[in-house]
């Protein structure tokens, strides 16, 4: 041990500031106090809520050193953690560690609380992703960060998937380089893939796996419908449901109530509201787009127990400590256990306590789902993470981000070109890097600097110059525009909402506001406002007279079933063939999977059920594969495509988490499908590009990809440019490089992304190989079935008011109401 840290024995301090608050650690606090001790890397999956953060934090402190600087750096996914996080870090340190500084900086860290740290260096930084690359832009970034020893990741299952997750694995190769001797620790509720996320975070070298092996109960039921019915369709149930989660509100504590969109969390507010007006002031709303200060007051409602419910999207999924929260409602399906389990642990949250989740179905299927839900958690089917592999984009930022921070090392080559070869060697070092080839790297370094071929003429490209045998930034302007905007989280440009002369709201996508008129009224934070103007990107309301108004519907991604859930599901359905009905959920259901069975058929262990129905509208095929909606996608398009190579026809397509349809003028020849080779896997991917609109998926991606690689600027504060604008701009690079720069790797890469994450071709795959080795059962319906209405549905819903889609579906179903 370092002369200049602290004496005593791994684990005393913690072990005696635990007694002091009458705790006593448990054994995987003590495993993972003695890896650091030892000086391991790892990983830390325990329950929600049963003392992860101490157990790491203790671990780091007492690596501390008695030298000033910056020696621990906590990575938390989302701003809203950064002051919980810090405020629990904070507890022991007057005892601990006195005058260990902590401090915290985000995107809401205010200019002069950064002034502060500047003059008063933090020995712990409790951080976001983006602010530390923010850090790494600094030319002193070495001298500041070189004394960093550990590196905490928080949450790591919401990072490891994405892009944001290869920004921290390349500042922690950059971190390593300055001090081959740094820790670094995940922490995590929620993964399946333990082994593997733990080395994508921690690299090659030594590293532990700590399990909390900590007896939490879990509490996973269903409010089940008064009265089921025998056809289902998204929304069906829905708001039907209110009364029940009045009734289950009404006797509990503090509850939270999630949605899994905002848009659903503002109709829900309203309508319990509406229910219950005596809970105004003791029930709140919370998501993303509210204002910081809103969604403080919130927050600080929940810790102190004053709140009796607060309706919530994932902006509360995440590990903030409210301890008075007893029990957890989930509005419609999670779509995967890993999710659900994340926000079943927001109850309970203390060692000893039980979380419970109760699921509220919008639709009959859903009550399958909750089955399947439980059953899976039960079982340990947790979600696997995987790192995205060597996204260009994010490298090519990263690279105008470490010539920023000091520049790196250029190395002349015989052709008189420069190269970057430890840097290489430095970027091999993140995992999701390890494969990239020398060739690939140079074409980065090459556009970074140049711009590549088709942008070398153009000077605003040329970002990186080699001075004093360095690679750098030089030009003010460029390295300005970067660190406005590093980072990878990209979404559609908001605009800001205020009140006339007051106070500021939040934030909306800008195309719902380019859709409303001086008048019109929408709800926003629970509340009907009335638009007035807008003006300088900043969308001004009042407080509307009128009784009604618009939801916004923000942009997102649709939550999809995952393999674990479907896998549950199947295995219910097959039960269900059986006759066999154990779960509650599964008797509430009954009546519609006894009519499917009817009517139609409930598929097999072996067997895969497709229907077919003639109608006004035309043939209909339905096919059940049971695998998600991105996965039906892709699906759909693919049978489409190869059976109309036998047979010239028109298709409409449907697809939803459970099936798709196909809808044809012709009738189909089905003996492809009915041998099963119209499933095989050969030339998927080209088929599939061919099946679909494949420039139009892959330009949609390279918005994205051209803003985070630095093509596209999105604006300066106060003038950020519309969405219109950074589409035009990004669809004319897309453009270019196709037409002049066939095998730019940007354009690779959002046809890669298309693929792999709108249409998920590997869960695609591995779905037509499980369709290949089953028995086709055909059934020729004489009226739609209850697993085909929802299909039919998906297409009416976007023509069709609520009250007409009922009288439609009562038509063809010949049931009053339609169920």
């Amino acid at each position: 041990m370092r002369p200049d840290l602290p004496s005593e024995p791994p684990g005393a301090a913690a072990e005696a500031w635990f007694a002091a608050q009458g705790w006593t650690p448990f054994a995987f606090q003590r495993e993972v106090w003695a890896a650091m001790a030892a000086g391991h890397s790892g990983l830390l999956h325990a329950t929600t809520g049963s003392g992860k953060t101490y157990a790491v934090w203790f671990g780091a402190l007492a690596r501390r050193s008695a030298a000033a600087g910056l020696q621990v750096l906590w990575i938390t996914p989302m701003r809203a953690l950064a002051s919980d996080t810090a405020q629990a870090l904070a507890r022991p340190l007057a005892e601990v560690a006195p005058g260990f500084g902590l401090a915290q900086r985000t995107g809401d860290t205010s200019t002069a609380e950064r002034q502060r740290q500047e003059r008063q260096r933090p020995q712990a930084l409790v951080t976001t992703p983006e602010s530390l690359s923010l850090l790494l832009t600094r030319a002193d970034a070495e001298a500041e960060l070189r004394h960093v020893h550990t590196v905490v990741v928080d949450e790591w299952h919401e990072l490891i998937g994405s892009k944001r997750g290869v920004q921290v694995q390349l500042a922690l190769a950059r971190l390593r380089r300055w001090n081959p001797r740094l820790l670094t620790w995940g922490l995590s509720a929620t993964l399946g893939n333990l082994e593997e996320a733990m080395s994508t975070l921690t690299g090659a070298g030594s590293a532990r796996l700590v399990q909390g092996r900590i007896d939490k109960r879990l509490v996973i039921d269903t409010l089940l419908p008064d009265a089921p019915a025998r056809f289902s369709w998204p929304g069906q149930l829905g708001l039907r449901m209110l009364d029940a989660v009045v009734r289950e509100i009404e006797p509990a504590g503090t509850c939270l109530v999630f949605t899994n969109v905002r848009s659903q969390s503002e109709i829900w507010y309203q309508r319990l509201l509406e229910a219950r007006p005596d809970w105004a002031g003791v029930i709140a709303l919370h998501h993303g787009s509210l204002d910081r200060s809103l969604r403080e007051w919130v927050e600080q409602g929940l810790k102190e127990g004053r709140l009796k419910a607060v309706v919530a999207t994932s902006s509360l999924d995440l590990g903030v400590d409210f301890l008075p929260v007893e029990r957890v409602l989930q509005i419609g399906s999670p779509k995967g256990v890993a999710r659900l389990l994340q926000r079943a642990g927001r109850s309970g949250h203390a060692p000893g306590r039980a979380s419970r989740a109760t699921l509220v179905p919008t639709q009959s299927f859903e009550l399958l789902e909750a089955a399947a839900l439980r059953r899976a958690a039960q079982a340990g089917a947790i979600e696997a993470r995987r790192s995205p592999c060597k996204p260009m984009d994010v490298l090519v930022q990263h690279l105008v981000t470490v010539a920023l921070g000091g520049g790196f090392e250029a190395e002349p080559l015989p052709d008189g070109g420069w190269g970057a070869p430890a840097l290489f060697e430095e970027v091999r070092g993140a995992p999701a890097y390890r494969d990239l080839t020398r060739e690939e790297f140079d074409w980065a370094l090459a556009f970074a600097g140049q711009g590549g071929k088709s942008l070398a003429a153009y000077p605003q490209y040329h970002r990186l110059r080699v001075v004093d045998g360095r690679f750098r930034v030089t030009d003010r302007a460029i390295a300005h525009r970067h660190r406005l905007q590093v980072g990878t989280i990209v979404s559609e440009t908001t605009m800001r909402l205020r009140m006339v002369g007051g106070a500021a709201l939040g934030t909306v996508d800008e195309s719902f506001i380019a859709r409303l008129a001086p008048g019109d009224c929408f709800w926003f934070a629970g509340r009907l406002l009335e638009f007035v103007r807008v003006r300088e990107l900043t969308a001004y309301v009042t407080r509307a007279t009128k009784k009604s108004g618009r939801i916004p519907v923000w942009s997102g991604t649709r939550m999809a079933l995952s393999d674990e859930l479907a896998n549950a599901l199947r295995e219910l359905l097959h039960e269900a063939a059986r006759g066999e009905f154990n779960e509650p959920e599964m008797r509430a259901a009954r009546p519609m999977l006894e009519l499917q069975a009817g009517v139609s058929r409930l598929p097999g262990p072996d067997e895969l059920l497709v229907e077919r129905h003639r109608s006004r509208e035309g043939h209909h095929l339905w096919i059940y594969p049971f695998a998600g909606g991105p996965v039906h996608l892709g699906l759909a398009g693919l049978l489409a495509w190869r059976l109309a190579q036998a047979q010239a026809n028109t298709f409409s397509l449907a697809v939803n988490e459970y099936g798709l349809e196909l809808l044809s003028a012709r009738p189909l020849a089905l003996g492809t499908l009915l041998d099963g080779s119209i499933f095989a896997t050969a030339q998927l991917e080209a088929d599939l590009l061919a099946s679909l609109d494949a420039r139009q998926l892959a330009q949609r991606r390279f918005r994205e990809i051209a803003r985070v690689a630095g093509l596209v600027f999105g604006g300066y504060p106060g003038a950020a440019k519309s969405a219109r604008q950074l589409q035009a701009s990004s669809g004319l690079f897309y453009d270019v490089f196709r037409q002049y720069d066939p095998d730019n790797l940007l354009l690779a890469q959002a046809r890669n992304e298309a693929l792999a994450q709108e249409l998920e071709i590997g869960r695609l795959e591995k779905t037509l190989r499980r369709l290949a080795a089953q028995r086709v059962l055909l059934v020729d319906l004489r009226e739609p079935s209850p697993l085909a209405v929802p299909l039919m549905v998906e297409r009416w819903r976007e023509q069709l008011s609520n009250e007409k889609l009922a009288q439609r579906l009562a038509r063809i179903l010949g049931e009053p109401g339609a169920g």
